[in-house]
């Protein structure tokens, strides 16, 4: 798996949890997937993102987006 692929997988599941708890639990949790949005805009127009970087110290493998 590359780091693009890990990273979009990681944002995707952060969506689904907050829709499931904002459901279950509380709907102050649909603001974690306004939060994982907006990151996703911001790391497509800046370049930057907390996650890739994380998942490069993991040992990730890169990808073609997040060098």
């Amino acid at each position: 798996m590359t780091l693009d692929r890990a990273v979009m997988m990681f944002a995707g599941f952060m969506v689904l949890i907050s829709l499931a708890l904002g459901f279950y639990a509380s709907p102050y949790w649909y603001l974690l997937t306004v939060f994982v949005g907006l990151n996703l805009v911001q790391a497509s127009v800046t370049g930057f993102c907390p996650a890739a970087m994380v998942f490069k110290k993991l040992g990730v493998r890169p990808g073609t987006t997040f060098k």
